[in-house]
């Protein structure tokens, strides 16, 4: 049954697709839904239906004038300037409790508002886009979000028999997932613990897992595959977890190196921002990710190469490489002012950095562990645990010491 006390929003240039939003406004209320309208065109906006955030506003949400974009005469920027102006009244309307779902339509300039202003609504409120570049790589602009890309397949630019099919259905699926009854698994939980994997880790992960569950903690576990660790930060940010496990931090390896698994220079600091207890351990800071082998860069041909698998390669990161890492560390948990430990595996980093493995380099881990230890502020513990990263006994002490910095007792 609808939730008549909150509404679907619906944004777009509605000065040039009017005919196609209100088809789409129809379709809603079909379902017996409330509508909130927001114009992120920057001309006329259409006569067929009431605007309730008309351009003027937009525009003025995010510090400008419809005279000033109009003067300018610059696509990109007006593009940019309704993009932040539809995040803001977005976010306004969310915090009012106003918000059920949200959608919006268009191409390659619509799209981009759409996304940019889907960024400022958290985890949960179903978020849908029918445009005609979905089939494009949008991974920039959708971000760690839960966004829905549904191709339009004809363009949105007057309405036929294919594009009223394709935003009946959108209209039908966004209503569903809007009404849909979720069993959120709180009621019973200890605390919430986010956990970042890789395939290299996953022994490790999964023990973890599996200890905390069984002492009836709800356990999240991210891929920290670039968007994976952009996501678990931007959730942590959001206040969904009661405790970070980050036992996979390669992605600042890919970071510093240039490979394609960085989730980008604030990787690590969203739990410290947060003052969210936390276990942070290296794994798999042994290598960085780039894609087919001859997508390498030329400057790293000569070093340690692995295929992971026909379009992943993996390389070593050297000594000097696992210096800066391990000072990198350090100097974001530095700031923290809840419980951090720094979790060291003193026989491997990785599934293929153990003994008699293609990645087992000692120096360049003591090189790491050496860099941590020198530069770790006097309130992180540094624990060194004689064992690999994927045995069970480096698993059950990563368990423990959350655990314990998060005041709860060991199960």
């Amino acid at each position: 049954m609808a939730d008549t006390r909150k509404s679907i929003v619906l944004l777009g240039c509605f000065d040039t697709k009017g005919p196609d939003f209100s088809f789409l406004r129809t379709c809603i209320i079909r379902h017996g839904e409330s509508v909130i309208t927001i114009n992120t065109g920057t001309y006329i906006s259409t006569g067929d239906f009431v605007v309730d955030f008309e351009s003027d506003r937009v525009a003025a949400a995010a510090g400008h004038t419809l005279s000033e974009l109009r003067e300018r005469n610059d696509r990109g920027y007006a593009v940019d300037v309704m993009g932040r102006g539809g995040a803001s009244i977005l976010r306004r309307l969310y915090d009012a409790g106003k918000i059920k779902a949200v959608m919006g339509m268009g191409g390659g300039g619509g799209t981009y508002i759409t996304l940019a202003a889907m960024q400022t609504v958290p985890l949960g409120i179903p978020k849908l886009c029918l445009s005609t570049v979905a089939s494009k790589d949008l991974s920039r602009q959708v971000g760690s979000k839960d966004i829905t890309l549904m191709p339009s397949v004809v363009d949105i630019a007057g309405l036929n028999s294919i594009s009223r099919r394709l935003i009946r259905q959108a209209a039908a699926a966004l209503c569903g997932m809007a009404n849909a009854q979720v069993d959120l698994g709180i009621a019973d939980t200890k605390g919430r613990i986010a956990i970042s994997m890789f395939g290299n880790t996953t022994a490790c992960v999964t023990a973890c897992t599996e200890l905390l569950q069984a002492g009836g903690y709800e356990v999240f576990v991210f891929h920290a595959n670039g968007v994976g660790g952009q996501t678990m930060e931007s959730l942590i940010d959001e206040g969904c977890f009661d405790g970070v496990l980050d036992l996979t931090t390669t992605e600042l390896a890919d970071e510093l190196c240039g490979g394609i698994c960085s989730a980008g220079p604030h990787r690590l600091e969203a739990a410290v921002r947060c003052s969210i207890p936390q276990v942070v351990a290296p794994g798999c800071l042994d290598m960085v990710n780039f894609a087919h082998l001859d997508t390498v860069p030329a400057r790293y041909r000569g070093r340690r190469l692995y295929n992971w698998a026909p379009d992943v390669t993996l390389m070593r990161t050297d000594a000097d490489e696992n210096r800066q890492l391990g000072a990198l560390l350090t100097r974001k948990l530095n700031r923290a002012t809840a419980p951090v430990a720094i979790l060291l595996p003193a026989y491997g980093l990785s599934q293929i950095d153990a003994k008699g493995g293609v990645f087992e380099y000692p120096q360049a881990d003591c090189a790491l562990f050496d860099a941590i230890r020198e530069t770790a502020a006097k309130n992180i513990e540094v624990i060194e645990q004689a064992a690999h990263i994927n045995d069970e006994t480096f698993a059950k002490q990563a368990v423990a010491t959350l655990l314990r910095l998060m005041g709860h007792r060991k199960q």
